[in-house]
């Protein structure tokens, strides 16, 4: 298998950004660079995934989602990837794992906003995530005190540390982080019509 990954250093920090970016808006750029900044990361990597499986309608075209965050991401540290589709993995620990085994020499975090966290104990085998990479989590409008309520907090309760020094435990850690918040989200933008005027 030959998948075409950002360039690494030995011992960087890279977070990790998933979801489908359907469309990419500026509270992803947001959530972002502030966790560059929060958790003292050398790179952040969008994985723009082919689909969601917890939604029964799917996404826009993937070059499309691809083209539309890669116009809208341009910072030198953060880079748009298709990793998901070129792995054929379906589910966020399978892609995780697979990062883990072809980059094995840097540090990956795994980032969400709160929305996520909120909702991630729906997702495949996702105990495992936290097992596999320290988790970043940044606050989103109206999912602060959900977040920090979910059975993923209660279960990993014991595992929260402070954000700068995330990156210095091993996983299972996580952090939550409060940061100035876009009021955008994908499902507002399309129903809004956004993929009819984006460029």
């Amino acid at each position: 298998m030959t998948v075409l990954l950002p360039m690494t250093r030995p011992d960087q920090r890279i977070g990790l950004l998933g979801g489908s970016f359907d469309p990419a808006h500026s509270g992803h750029v947001q959530i972002t660079l502030e966790a560059l900044k929060r958790f003292q990361l050398n790179q952040v990597w969008w994985l723009v995934s082919p689909g969601n499986p917890l939604k029964k309608i799917g996404p826009a075209p993937l070059s499309d989602r691809l083209a539309h965050a890669r116009h809208l991401m341009q910072h030198p540290r953060v880079h748009v990837t298709g990793t998901e589709a070129a792995f054929h993995t379906r589910f966020t620990v399978d892609t995780l794992e697979a990062l883990q085994t072809l980059v094995p020499m840097v540090q990956f975090c795994w980032l969400m906003g709160a929305d996520n966290m909120a909702t991630i104990h729906r997702w495949d085998r996702w105990p495992q995530i936290f097992h596999q990479m320290p988790v970043g989590v940044l606050a989103r409008p109206g999912s602060r005190q959900s977040a920090l309520h979910s059975p993923a907090a209660r279960r990993f309760r014991d595992c929260r540390v402070p954000g700068r020094a995330l990156m210095t435990y091993s996983a299972p850690a996580w952090s939550f982080v409060n940061v100035p918040m876009s009021p955008q989200s994908s499902t507002a933008l399309r129903r809004a019509g956004a993929w009819n005027t984006l460029d």
